[in-house]
């Protein structure tokens, strides 16, 4: 089983790669807000991605001064973020059975049955 951390790691390689897919026009400052990390640690990212090359670069022009970029999902890059996608969800669903039991097992202690009572109560 994969540490913590490449579970981490690999969560946001598989977000970043689905916005990407959508939106690759994004700056590097608005896909950090929309990851809620960083710009640094998208430019970290994205860097990796180039060179794995899963994703590629493209200069377009966004005004008549400005220059930006296009961040293009390769077909590589497309296949990678379908197989994140897949493990993504398994992940996901598991932790979501893994907190439904917790919130029943929790359910079920006297100490929460009493308050969930006096809360009926009191409505």
């Amino acid at each position: 089983m994969p540490s913590r951390q490449a579970q981490q790691q690999e969560d946001t390689t598989f977000r970043v790669l689905r916005i990407l897919e959508q939106q690759p026009e994004l700056s590097q400052r608005e896909l950090a807000k929309q990851l809620g990390v960083s710009a640094s640690g998208v430019n970290y990212c994205l860097k990796a991605l180039v060179e794995k090359g899963w994703v590629k670069v493209q200069n377009f022009s966004q005004s008549k001064n400005k220059l930006g970029y296009a961040y293009v999902l390769t077909p590589s890059g497309v296949a990678h973020r379908a197989g994140l996608t897949g493990r993504f969800l398994k992940r996901k669903m598991q932790e979501y059975e893994a907190l439904r039991a917790e919130i029943e097992a929790l359910k079920s202690e006297p100490s929460v049955a009493q308050l969930a009572e006096g809360a009926k109560q009191h409505d």
